[in-house]
């Protein structure tokens, strides 16, 4: 039986592998050693599938246009689960892309009940300024509110001629509780992915949408829309990428909505060190137990936080595993070396804040 994916929950896939079984996700292994300097997210395998990146690949390689189209939802605080995206953005900004960055206020507004005042609010003030402060030119991108946006809304209804309810039901499990905004909403997901081409934009043009694979509903329709629009818009099927999910301290995903379960990048040193000393480990119930038996790295929360974001030296990362599993470093001290990398950063990222938070009202008003 298929697994059905639900781009609103807070859960966390516990097979990977299945995934991709069932929806034809390709590996992104083999065309990682392809890239020319690919991330440490390709290289670690967090980014672990693909659909058409080698369309990519190649107008990488070719310097030719194309296009990464990706949104944030304000629906809580920023965390380093949502650091992730920017990460690969950056890359791609690096790598010569044009991008389109969508605030997903819509989205927030349908699914969380969020007003959009609120939501505008918090995309500015949360992700926007983080987004900027992390290393992201938002100057360079294309960044738009759903909800300003009359050109996404005009083409979500005329695409919607495309798709019925039976189709997003079976994709979204949809019922008759769901809300007609919700069931609708999808839609205006499908529009912010292939809007950018557009005659008044790009035109057909190479694009890739980064992703979570709790976002690949929303890839599948774009495509199977962008197939059945092919002699209206000559539309080229968006490619993705597909990461996982970060976990979060306590178990499940890292989530706003669970405060205990993640690191805000606004958090204070007292709060890292409080969440990062109950968070779950994979070492041995006891000292002596850890320092005979080893621990199990894939098993710990903490050893992901040096995997996903504090420790991008391979090598590196490679001698703390090995002393983990040897017993040779216990989850005290792996704690306390995590406590101190994220105070680094935390204490660094907040002066970009600061530095960027001036910047940002300017580039809001310029991409008005």
């Amino acid at each position: 039986m298929a697994i059905q994916i639900d781009p609103w929950s807070d859960s966390i896939p516990q097979d990977y592998a299945k995934l991709m079984e069932d929806f034809g996700i390709k590996s992104f292994e083999k065309i990682a050693e392809k890239t020319p300097d690919p991330s440490h997210l390709m290289r670690r395998k967090i980014i672990f599938g693909h659909r058409d990146f080698e369309r990519i690949l190649k107008a990488i390689k070719k310097e030719n246009d194309y296009v990464v189209m990706t949104g944030l939802m304000p629906s809580g605080r920023m965390h380093l689960g949502h650091k992730l995206v920017v990460d690969e953005l950056i890359w791609y900004q690096d790598h010569d892309a044009k991008i389109y960055l969508c605030v997903a206020d819509l989205e927030s507004h349908i699914t969380r009940e969020i007003s959009l005042q609120e939501a505008r609010e918090a995309a500015i003030n949360e992700y926007l300024t983080n987004f900027q402060a992390l290393g992201l030119n938002l100057e360079e991108c294309n960044l738009y509110f759903q909800s300003q946006s009359d050109v996404v809304q005009k083409l979500a209804h005329t695409l919607g001629n495309k798709v019925n309810f039976s189709e997003l039901k079976a994709i979204y499990g949809f019922g008759g509780d769901s809300n007609v905004s919700h069931i609708f909403y999808p839609m205006i997901d499908v529009a912010d992915i292939l809007h950018p081409q557009l005659e008044e934009f790009e035109g057909p043009t190479p694009s890739i949408v980064p992703v979570g694979i709790d976002q690949d509903p929303h890839l599948r329709l774009a495509r199977d829309v962008a197939r059945r629009s092919e002699n209206d818009y000559g539309f080229i099927l968006p490619s993705s990428t597909y990461h996982r999910l970060m976990p979060g301290l306590t178990g499940g995903k890292m989530s706003s909505s669970k405060p205990k379960s993640a690191i805000f990048l606004t958090d204070s040193i007292e709060e890292v060190e409080k969440k990062v000393a109950d968070a779950i480990t994979g070492g041995g119930h006891t000292v002596e137990e850890q320092k005979k038996e080893g621990g199990s790295p894939d098993e710990c929360i903490i050893y992901s936080l040096y995997v996903y974001h504090l420790m991008p030296d391979d090598e590196e990362l490679l001698e703390l595993r090995k002393a983990c599993e040897s017993g040779k470093l216990i989850c005290g001290d792996c704690k306390k070396k995590a406590i101190k990398f994220l105070n680094k950063f935390l204490k660094n990222h907040k002066k970009n804040r600061k530095s960027v938070k001036k910047k940002i009202g300017k580039i809001i008003e310029d991409h008005s």
